[in-house]
C-alpha cells in the first residue's frame, strides 16, 4: 500500500531505512534504455556516440544497456563488440522455431549476439494480451538461450487507487518465475503503469517500499540467490531523479524508455555515475 508523506517525512523514512541497514544489493547498477518502437539505420551515430562517450569517461559501478528494435540489433552488436555497452532486445517467442509468423525466438536473437531480452513490459500485457503464463514461458526460452532475462512488473493506477499494488505485484512475480528459473540470469524492472511517459514518478519512499517488497519476495522463492538480482525503477526516469532512485535500497538501476533515444539525454544520465 501508498502511504501519503510529507517530504520531510519521506526524508527520514529513507535515513531510517539506511540507518537499520535494509539490503543494499552489491551488483552492478543496470543502466537499460528501452527503445520501443523506435529507431533507424540513421540512429547508428547513437550508439556511436554513446560507445565514444563511455570509452572517454570512467563509469563507477554501472553497466549500460540498449535495446533497440530487431532490426538494429545486429548492427548495434557489431558495433559494441569492443564497447562495455550490452545490446538486448525487447521481447521474445515463447516458442524456438516453427510456424509461428511475425515471431522473434531467443535463438534468432543470440544468434545476433543480443545478450539480454525484455520480457512482459506492461505494453506488451496491454496491447497483446500477454499473461503471467506466457510470459513465465518467454522467460524459460529466454534463458535456454543463455539470455539475461529483464522481467517488468507494475500496477495500473486503478490498482493503485484500489490498494492492489502489493497483491498485483506478488502475482505477477510469482506466475512469471514458474519452473527452473535461473535467478543468477534474471533482473526485475518495477514499472508502474501510470508512471509510463507521463512525467509521473512515485514518491522516493514509496520506490523504494515497493523495492523492498519485491525483493523480499525474491527472497521467499530463491533465497540468498535473490541477491544476484537486480531490481530496477522505470517510469519516467531522466537525468534530474536518477540520481536519488538510484541510492534508494534494492534499487540496482533504471529502465529508460523516452529519454534513451537522446544522446544528450543518456549522456546526462550517465554523467550522474562519473
Amino acid at each position: 500500500m501508498y502511504l501519503l508523506v510529507t517530504k520531510t517525512q519521506e526524508i527520514a523514512y529513507i535515513k531510517i531505512f539506511k540507518i537499520i541497514g535494509l539490503n543494499k544489493m552489491t551488483n552492478k547498477l543496470l543502466i537499460a534504455g528501452n527503445w520501443k518502437m523506435n529507431g533507424n539505420k540513421k540512429d547508428i551515430s547513437f550508439i556511436k556516440g554513446l560507445s565514444k562517450f563511455i570509452s572517454n569517461n570512467k563509469l563507477k559501478n554501472i553497466e549500460v544497456l540498449i535495446c533497440p528494435p530487431f532490426t538494429l540489433i545486429d548492427k548495434f552488436s557489431s558495433l559494441t563488440s569492443r564497447s562495455p555497452i550490452n545490446i538486448g532486445a525487447q521481447d521474445c517467442s515463447s516458442n524456438d522455431s516453427g510456424a509461428y509468423t511475425g515471431e522473434i525466438s531467443a535463438s534468432m536473437i543470440k544468434d545476433f549476439n543480443g545478450k539480454y531480452c525484455i520480457i512482459g513490459h506492461s505494453e506488451r500485457r496491454i496491447y497483446h494480451n500477454e499473461t503471467n503464463n506466457l510470459i513465465n514461458n518467454k522467460i524459460l526460452q529466454a534463458q535456454e538461450e543463455n539470455l539475461r532475462t529483464i522481467l517488468c512488473v507494475g500496477e495500473t493506477l486503478s490498482d493503485r487507487k484500489n490498494k492492489r499494488t502489493l497483491r498485483v505485484l506478488g502475482n505477477q512475480i510469482k506466475s512469471s518465475l514458474k519452473g527452473k528459473i535461473n535467478p543468477n540470469q534474471l533482473d526485475i524492472a518495477y514499472e508502474p503503469v501510470w508512471a509510463i511517459g507521463t512525467g509521473l514518478v512515485p514518491s522516493n519512499y514509496d520506490i523504494e517500499e515497493i523495492h523492498n517488497f519485491i525483493f523480499n519476495k525474491l527472497k521467499k522463492i530463491y533465497g540468498n540467490r535473490a541477491k544476484n538480482i537486480r531490481i530496477l525503477y522505470g517510469g519516467s526516469v531522466n537525468s534530474n531523479n536518477i540520481s536519488s532512485i538510484s541510492s534508494l535500497n534494492n534499487v540496482s538501476g533504471a529502465l529508460i524508455g523516452g529519454a534513451s533515444l537522446k544522446i544528450g539525454d543518456m549522456k546526462s544520465i550517465l554523467k550522474q555515475f562519473i
